[in-house]
């Protein structure tokens, strides 16, 4: 898999990336993008977007020029470091030890870093160690001894920060108290250590130590007091603790700043320090987020650039401050597709906690593929001489484009599978589907890509907010829902396939989850990404023998409509016009085409215009699996019962149908065959029939053009990526 597919120009040597650290890859230097108030960028984007695959692009190219420092917030690792020393630890402050020991090795132009600022916190929130005893506390501060002071020559160490080697005066003292009676976390233990920290600082030391632990909340400008503050606030969890864990990141980005603004550092280093957040949508990426914004809220400024990734399109709902959906301010957005990066500054001067968060963020839109780069990636594979003439590689790359809507890693993935596959000229696009797909590694079995790319994109990044014990249901019910079109009918549809279960989740619940996720949404489609949709159908229909799983969710659908047909007191028809149209579109593809052509047949009188409107609504369906006979009844090569008007509304159904699904080709034929449908009904007797001549030229120029006949969510995402 090429890392850098789709983000050549964000990565090159003039790039955004480029520009944001202030080094090129090569190491030339570059005009630094934005400062002293730098924007917590986060690349914004769905799954297979390709935020991961950015990151890790960033540290690749980067990391050997700039010290830049990639963090996977979703790991488990952090916690289960954290898990030995739950009072002296967190999964927030093994991320920050992680990239303070990365830092404190670089070899990059300027050297290594020392963290004596975050070094102080770390050492006294040691206190909480299993049993609170001076030996205790001793071996948990020795887990930290690379970080307060750089090491020049073996055996030596230097600088002006302290005096001398710091965590041997830590263990001395500590030391001598563990011949004493004391109680386990005596306040004994807490003096000593904060004795050692301040007998071992330097003049310097003592005015930063003052300045930075001085602003604790509490401390009163007393050093010693902001310490034993942010140990109390450690040890006390929840909402404490993350206060204290802010403050760490603070002190880790001061002791940063301080080694490129000191004398040595304006003339050694270059460029900018990074931090990586990847999966920054989980807990642990959040709490990071928000301490960093928080800070530079309140005026704190710093040269450390804040990469990180989020799912929702807003950046995340922590950022908006609990304001509505329609009171949100949008933070500032870069589409690499539209130039250059635009300026930036905060919309808001003064520094008010009532600012949302979003106020000091950029968000970088995740950009889809071009087609040209989607032809590249799928030719890559298709190294054969085509006896077609080309043929079926142009109809591997149009169902490519359809599928993947331009998402790198669906185009990725796909174009892999499709290097063998063979694709009829009137295939379905979803056939593709079924192709099959080995992955690196050995003794990995082929298998569909389909399978892979839900793992891949669903199961692998489930929703952060999902209940546990929705877990193992979550592919299962999508599944089903891929046949919903609004919450009303996915509503029906959960409550049938959650039957017998306790804690139930409702299509308000789904809807929020797909939606903090990354997942578009449709007014016309529950699902709302056009491709994951299709992956999803592929699997409804093969989940039992026959499509029988796909016929009963389309039939419990059917007959849902039908009971609230016959209510007179039904509320509104939602994603339909009406409820009726709601019916027949899930009777359609569940085996009811000849009732939907009676149906239309005997609505057309009187009434052309709402009559075109709700054969588009029903007919924008996708197919069942098997053989397709749309094309040939559309042409009437099939032989259709009844009088003229209704063996021509048959065949417009199933032109319309062939049209709307989008996963086949149309075109000229399509077109001309919609042409002639329409004019034929257009000089029939009934009311109104003449009104069809405007209609026919419309939706053949649509259709020519392989443009939806009704527009959508969807249709309309599918078309801005094209």
């Amino acid at each position: 898999m090429r890392e850098d597919l789709g983000f050549e120009k964000l990565l090159g040597e003039e790039g955004f990336f480029a520009h944001l650290l202030g080094r090129s890859p090569s190491g030339a230097g570059r005009e630094p993008l934005y400062g002293p108030d730098i924007p917590v960028v986060l690349l914004t984007g769905g799954p297979g977007m390709g935020k991961g695959r950015l990151l890790r692009a960033v540290r690749d190219n980067f990391a050997a020029r700039v010290p830049v420092v990639h963090l996977d917030c979703g790991s488990p690792v952090y916690a289960d470091r954290a898990e030995p020393e739950p009072g002296a630890r967190s999964a927030a402050t093994e991320a920050l030890v992680e990239t303070a020991r990365r830092l404190a090795t670089w070899q990059g132009t300027g050297g290594s870093f020392a963290f004596p600022r975050l070094f102080a916190g770390l050492a006294v929130i040691a206190t909480g160690a299993t049993g609170g005893t001076p030996a205790a506390v001793a071996t948990e501060v020795e887990r930290y001894e690379e970080l307060p002071q750089k090491r020049r020559i073996p055996g030596l160490r230097t600088g002006d920060f302290w005096k001398g080697v710091i965590s041997g005066s830590i263990r001395n003292l500590l030391t001598a108290l563990s011949g004493q009676a004391l109680d386990p976390y005596s306040a004994a233990v807490s003096n000593a250590l904060l004795d050692a920290l301040f007998q071992s600082l330097a003049p310097r030391g003592k005015v930063e130590l003052e300045r930075i632990y001085g602003g604790y909340p509490g401390a009163a400008g007393q050093p010693k007091h902001g310490l034993s503050n942010l140990a109390a606030d450690f040890r006390a969890r929840g909402e404490a603790r993350e206060l204290a864990e802010a403050f760490l990141f603070r002190a880790l980005r001061e002791d940063l700043e301080a080694a490129y603004a000191s004398a040595s550092g304006w003339l050694r280093r270059v460029g900018r320090p990074g931090v990586l957040l990847d999966h920054a949508e989980s807990p642990l990426g959040e709490r990071l987020l928000r301490a960093v914004l928080t800070d530079r809220r309140g005026g704190q400024r710093d040269r450390v650039v804040i990469v990180g990734t989020a799912r929702r399109a807003d950046g995340g709902a922590f950022l908006h401050g609990g304001l509505p959906t329609e009171e949100v301010v949008p933070p500032a957005e870069f589409r690499p597709a539209d130039g250059g990066p635009p300026p930036w500054s905060r919309a808001t001067d003064g520094g008010s906690d009532r600012t949302p968060l979003a106020d000091g963020v950029l968000l970088l839109r995740m950009p889809f593929l071009t087609g040209d780069q989607l032809r590249r990636e799928t030719e890559r594979g298709q190294t054969h001489i085509e006896p077609e003439g080309g043929a079926n590689r142009r109809r591997i790359d149009a169902a490519v484009a359809r599928l993947s809507g331009g998402r790198p890693h669906t185009v990725i993935r796909l174009a892999a599978a499709a290097a063998a596959f063979r694709m009829p000229a009137d295939a379905n696009d979803r056939d593709i589907l079924a192709a099959p797909l080995r992955l690196t590694g050995d003794g990995v079995p082929e298998r569909p890509v389909a399978d892979v790319l839900l793992q891949e994109l669903l199961l692998d990044q489930l929703p952060v907010g999902l209940p546990t014990e929705h877990c193992d249901e979550w592919l299962d019910l999508l599944t089903h829902l891929s046949v919903a079109h609004d919450e009303e009918c996915a509503d029906v549809l959960l409550r049938h396939h959650q039957s017998g279960h306790v804690n139930l989740l409702t299509a308000h619940h789904v809807a929020k989850l797909l939606t903090d996720t990354g997942w578009p949404r449709c007014a016309r489609h529950f699902i709302g990404d056009f491709g994951l949709r299709q992956m999803l159908v592929h699997r409804l229909y093969g989940l039992r023998p026959g499509g029988a799983a796909w016929y009963a969710d389309h039939h419990l659908l059917r007959d849902h409509y039908a009971r609230r047909a016959a209510d007179e007191g039904a509320p509104g028809a939602g994603a339909f016009t009406s409820v009726v149209a709601h019916r027949m579109n899930h009777h359609l593809v569940s085996g009811g085409a000849d009732d939907v052509a009676a149906h239309l047949t005997a609505t057309l009188p009187g009434r052309p215009g709402e009559w075109c409107a709700e054969l588009l609504e029903i007919a924008q369906a996708p197919y069942p699996g098997g053989a397709d006979a749309r094309r040939e009844r559309a042409q009437g090569l099939v032989t259709a019962e009844g009088p003229a008007l209704r063996r021509t509304v048959d065949q417009l159904l199933h032109a319309v149908w062939l049209c709307e699904e989008r996963t086949r080709p149309t075109g000229q034929e399509t077109a001309r065959t919609l042409a002639k449908l329409l004019e034929l009904l257009s000089i029939m007797e009934f009311d109104g029939a003449g009104q069809l001549r405007r209609t026919a030229t419309h939706w053949s120029d649509l259709a020519a053009n392989e443009q939806p006949l009704l527009r959508c969510d969807c249709t309309e995402q599918l078309g801005r990526r094209r």
